[in-house]
């Protein structure tokens, strides 16, 4: 609009008077009109952005939700879990692995290495264990380690702080019975008993989705509020080079 009454203003400008006053309100005019356009205009392109917005949110499991507090503390990162914005990372499978667990995470507003996971060789007791490593200023630190429990009913992992004083902060475990492939996230300490039944704890965070096209969706186990979603990265997807992306809401526990 600024480029098209600038260019009406220079076509009707004359050393007379007359022709100065006759372009100024021409000039004026137009910048009117344009006004209009614009206030007409406007609602209704934000309105098609929201829509689209909406939409594609829908199809992708539901809008993120801000987090203001963690269920437990502190975050497995002091340093690098928990932002004020919402982030979107891309996660690699490496293509060479002898575990076929190793992941590569880049931080796709910086393409930054963010956290890279590393999967055991052995499927052995005490030894199944897939630990995360945060990359911060250069250095490489290990924040959390998943160690699988081999006599369970489900698949299940307890999760520990990374580290030398490893504490055991949680579980995560596949729902037995569940329409998709489900999984509950649940803290240490938050009461309840047993393996399986009602004397359970409620879940902290329950993951759901599709395992094999990698779309799932996290969300708060009490409020149902989605606080991460993943998705595969583009439709064609490559074993030696598989791609999929992670958006996590700001306050959450990214590397969780």
């Amino acid at each position: 609009a600024l480029q098209s009454s600038s260019i009406l203003i220079m076509g009707f400008t004359t050393t007379t008077n007359q022709y100065r006053n006759r372009s100024t309100f021409t000039s004026s005019k137009s910048r009117m009109n344009q006004n209009k356009r614009t206030i007409i205009q406007s609602p209704s392109s934000s309105l098609q952005m929201n829509l689209l917005d909406d939409a594609k949110d829908m199809l992708t499991g539901g809008k993120l939700t801000p987090q203001t507090s963690l269920p437990y503390s502190p975050p497995l990162s002091p340093i690098i879990s928990t932002s004020d914005e919402t982030r979107t990372f891309a996660v690699k499978e490496r293509p060479l692995s002898f575990t076929g667990e190793d992941f590569d995470v880049i931080d796709t507003s910086t393409n930054d290495k963010y956290v890279t996971v590393r999967g055991a060789m052995l499927h052995l007791p005490g030894k199944d264990k897939m630990r995360l490593y945060a990359h911060h200023d250069g250095t490489r630190e290990e924040v959390a380690v998943l160690d699988r429990k081999l006599l369970s009913a489900t698949p299940t992992y307890d999760i520990y702080r990374g580290g030398n004083n490893a504490e055991k902060i949680g579980w995560i475990e596949k729902k037995l019975v569940a329409f998709t492939d489900t999984f509950d996230i649940y803290m240490e300490g938050k009461g309840g008993f047993g393996v399986t039944g009602l004397f359970k704890p409620d879940p902290a965070y329950r993951i759901s989705g599709d395992f094999l096209e990698r779309n799932f969706v996290m969300k708060t186990g009490d409020t149902n509020e989605v606080v991460a979603k993943i998705s595969q990265d583009g439709w064609i997807q490559f074993d030696s080079f598989n791609h999929y992306q992670v958006q996590v809401a700001e306050g959450m526990d990214a590397v969780l």
